[in-house]
């Protein structure tokens, strides 16, 4: 016998269940109460069937092929706004939930501080200059007062020598020999005083020039320092993005590392997804994703990229991670982050 087609078979059976009422209409009775009963139950059967077959022909050739979760939320980069010096706060120029632009100023503090040491550090440095300046004149002056002493003490060593070449002929007296020995060695004295004066004064210049000498750096650190201070007195947004938890009043006192508010940039969301251990068998990266969000109806969808799965449960990088290390342990599926990146 030949096997008839399957939309003549479903024709078929449809008509088989329609036929008693059919029938009993068309010769004027209505089917009894049982017959009712027994055709509402088939249909109501071949509903709970149709309905079983349609979900597991979905799962079969699309559903297994995907997971889902709704322990999953967006999240982004919260960007910290700190102050860099001490200070009191003066103006607050935004609140929580404004846009704020990269290198806005947000926060005024104080600068009467800052300005006063400022212009200590600028008067420091100006005296560093000079102070290297009168050394390198020291140096000089120095330089020529020790040559001035090399040519006496020259002269007095050559007289000295004239004189002790004649004085057995009676030419001059001893008097005046022993007076010129007497003349070299302070000569030779006041050149050795000069020479230590010299190596003292060029050991703080020497292979330096003004704008090169230690004193001066130094000085100009400073400078530099208090310049940076008084230009912090200004805080300023240090991405783009909107404000959000703000702690700071007018009148605070601040110090440095203290966060004043947060900042949370749009231009890079992404979504950490928590899947159960179990479906991430074939999870890789680089997979598509469909995420539909509570704050829109669900025909919106966004698209995103699986960038990653974190090496690590979730209660492992809590304050107080499960210690199972005991005989009476329990298996307990556990969730693993998943970070997608939205398209």
């Amino acid at each position: 016998m030949p096997r008839l087609p399957l939309r003549e078979r479903l024709t078929l059976l449809w008509r088989r269940l329609l036929r008693p009422r059919e029938e009993g209409e068309r010769h004027g009775r209505l089917p009894t109460l049982e017959q009712e009963r027994s055709r509402r139950l088939r249909l109501l059967t071949m509903g709970f069937a149709s309905l079983a077959a349609f979900v597991f022909l979905y799962w079969l050739f699309l559903g297994r092929f995907w997971v889902a979760t709704n322990d999953a939320y967006v999240t982004g980069n919260l960007v910290p706004l700190k102050a860099q010096v001490a200070g009191t706060v003066t103006e607050v120029r935004t609140d929580s939930t404004r846009y704020v632009r990269k290198g806005e100023v947000l926060v005024r503090l104080d600068g009467v501080k800052t300005k006063v040491a400022l212009q200590r550090a600028e008067a420091e440095l100006a005296d560093s200059v000079r102070r290297v300046e009168t050394l390198f004149r020291q140096a000089a002056t120095l330089r020529n007062r020790v040559a001035a002493q090399q040519a006496v003490l020259s002269r007095i060593a050559s007289d000295l020598n004239r004189y002790r070449s004649v004085v057995r002929e009676g030419a001059v007296s001893f008097q005046l020999v022993e007076d010129t020995e007497w003349q070299r060695r302070e000569a030779e004295a006041s050149l050795r005083d000069l020479a230590d004066q010299l190596a003292s004064i060029e050991a703080r210049i020497r292979g330096t020039t003004v704008s090169t000498n230690p004193e001066v750096l130094r000085a100009a650190a400073l400078y530099r320092s208090a310049y940076l201070d008084h230009v912090r007195r200004n805080v300023v947004a240090p991405v783009s993005g909107y404000v959000a938890k703000r702690v700071v009043q007018p009148g605070d006192e601040v110090f440095p590392e203290k966060t004043l508010l947060l900042i949370i940039p749009l231009d890079y969301l992404w979504v950490e997804a928590n899947y159960r251990e179990v479906e991430l068998t074939h999870v890789r990266p680089g997979q598509p994703v469909r995420i539909s969000v509570d704050l829109y109806p669900r025909k919106v969808r966004y698209h995103g990229i699986v960038e990653g799965i974190i090496p690590s449960a979730g209660n492992n990088l809590g304050l107080l991670p499960p210690e199972n290390a005991t005989g009476n342990y329990i298996h307990i599926v556990e969730r693993v982050p998943v970070r997608i990146r939205i398209d």
